[in-house]
């Protein structure tokens, strides 16, 4: 049951060979199970799960119901949902009550799934490993001794250790396809604006994009298909039909020009895996597709233009966070300064305000020409490059990471090695770009991603793409050992 796609869920509901609240409770179970050592949930919906998976029966046996209901999934905890905690992996807050739910949420919900509960994070999805969260570090089921990535580490080890079938996730700077490679599972980031940002607590605005984590591309794109569309509530979300993802899903890739940018292939990138990615291209050149080496010329300016822009941002977003309204309260403050500054002190964890403080440096007055407003500059530069590349090309392939999952603790006081896990993902989100990542392999049996870029609002090409690599191969389809058992 724990390793059957979606649609083989799906069509068991139906077959009423199982009921949504056998299979929530199945779930559920596994979670219970398992999840003491991966730390990869923070909180539990059980009464309101197994209530939604009630009505899921119902819907199912009026004939009224689709792919998606009945089943169960988990949201990262930086989405809000109404009624249960929505904490962002942060003591600031701990005890936020979320008073609405966000959009993305409430379309998987309104297309029948099931929320099982809310997936650790890094703290306000700052981080590269899953290990700023206020709640601990999350563990790859992998090997448990490395970081499953992050921001979005929670919902990667969930659904590698098929705790569900599904999990919500977002990415700034490589959030989603980054964890998504350290687990071997597979996570797409759609174009920035294709599913709304409201009620998704912002870090940067300009490249926060929520997206889908699942098993296989085919489960991606049916939750994708359900989480995307405008939504007037958010003012980047954007109008462009979202189309059907499914459509072409079993299209030959005969014919496609599959691009390999040589500035990813250079010494940032760990032999082994180089190797692994050479193999996943020989695939598609068997199944017909063109090959042809590309360059990204400005790419390599990707991880300083973000390390400005972000943190920029994220001084702004998170400057709401001051004890008064919501979220952490000092005690017994002597005056509203000092509930500023313990609040926020308290409140929040080291690489935070590491990031709150870069950004009110570059904004500050003398420097906002100097570094944000040149980041700026580079980020049209590397939007370019893209652009100019997919006159060329149909979608661009690349090792998702530059190495397999790392030890734990290995980066964690060495904060520019950390950011440079996402040397490969960085530029896809400056650029507004809908990437994602499948499992290709292994090295030293800890799973490689290999990351697929798409031009703009082509997220039905990309995930076509991946289907298609995935029916020559089964990467997908493996299982960390000790999770391959039912609960």
């Amino acid at each position: 049951m724990y390793n059957k796609s979606l649609k083989e869920l799906s069509a068991s509901l139906h077959r009423k060979e199982i009921s949504s609240v056998e299979l929530s409770h199945y779930f559920l179970d596994r979670i219970a199970r398992f999840d003491g050592e991966l730390n990869s949930v923070i909180t539990i919906n059980t009464d309101a799960a197994l209530k939604a998976a009630e009505q899921a029966d119902k819907l199912i046996a009026s004939g009224d119901s689709g792919l998606l209901t009945g089943i169960p999934l988990l949201h990262k905890d930086i989405f809000c949902t109404e009624g249960l905690r929505t904490s962002c992996g942060s003591n600031m807050l701990d005890n936020f009550i979320a008073p609405y739910t966000a959009t993305a949420v409430r379309k998987l919900e309104q297309a029948g799934a099931v929320t099982l509960g809310k997936a650790n994070m890094d703290e306000f999805a700052m981080g590269s490993s899953n290990e700023t969260s206020f709640y601990g570090a999350v563990k790859n089921p992998w090997d448990l001794s490395t970081v499953p990535g992050g921001s979005s580490g929670g919902s990667a080890a969930a659904v590698a250790a098929r705790l569900a079938p599904l999990a919500s996730g977002t990415d700034t700077g490589g959030s989603i396809r980054q964890p998504a490679a350290f687990c071997g599972i597979t996570g797409i980031k759609p174009t920035y604006g294709r599913v709304s940002r409201y009620g998704m607590i912002a870090f940067a605005s300009s490249l926060d994009q929520g997206g889908a984590m699942a098993k296989s591309a085919e489960d991606a794109a049916i939750m994708l298909q359900a989480m995307s569309g405008f939504d007037e509530k958010d003012s980047t979300s954007t109008d462009k039909p979202v189309g059907d993802l499914l459509s072409d899903i079993d299209g030959s890739v005969k014919g496609l020009t599959i691009g390999l940018p040589k500035e990813f292939f250079g010494e940032d990138l760990d032999e082994e895996i180089r190797i692994k990615i050479e193999e996943a291209v020989e695939a598609f050149k068997s199944a017909g597709a063109n090959v042809k080496e590309i360059s990204l010329p400005n790419i390599n300016l990707s991880v300083p233009a973000y390390y400005v822009v972000a943190p920029a941002e994220c001084s702004a977003n998170l400057s709401r966070f001051d004890g008064v309204r919501f979220g952490h309260r000092c005690d017994s403050p002597k005056d509203l300064e000092d509930l500023y500054k313990r609040s926020r002190g308290e409140g929040f964890g080291d690489e935070v305000k590491r990031r709150i403080m870069m950004g009110a440096y570059v904004l500050s007055a003398g420097y906002y020409d100097a570094y944000y407003k040149k980041a700026q500059q580079i980020r049209r530069l590397i939007k370019q490059d893209f652009v100019e590349a997919f006159k060329e090309v149909d979608v661009i392939a690349s090792a998702t990471a530059p190495s397999v999952a790392f030890a734990a603790g290995e980066k964690k006081d060495d904060p520019v090695s950390m950011y440079l896990s996402d040397i490969f993902t960085i530029g896809v989100n400056l650029a507004g770009l809908p990437g994602m990542s499948v499992p290709c392999g292994f090295v030293d049996d800890k799973p490689v991603g290999m990351q697929l870029i798409g031009h703009y609002f082509e997220e039905a090409r990309l995930l076509n793409v991946a289907h298609q690599y995935q029916q020559l191969t089964d990467w997908h389809l493996a299982v960390p050992s000790g999770y391959e058992q039912e609960a």
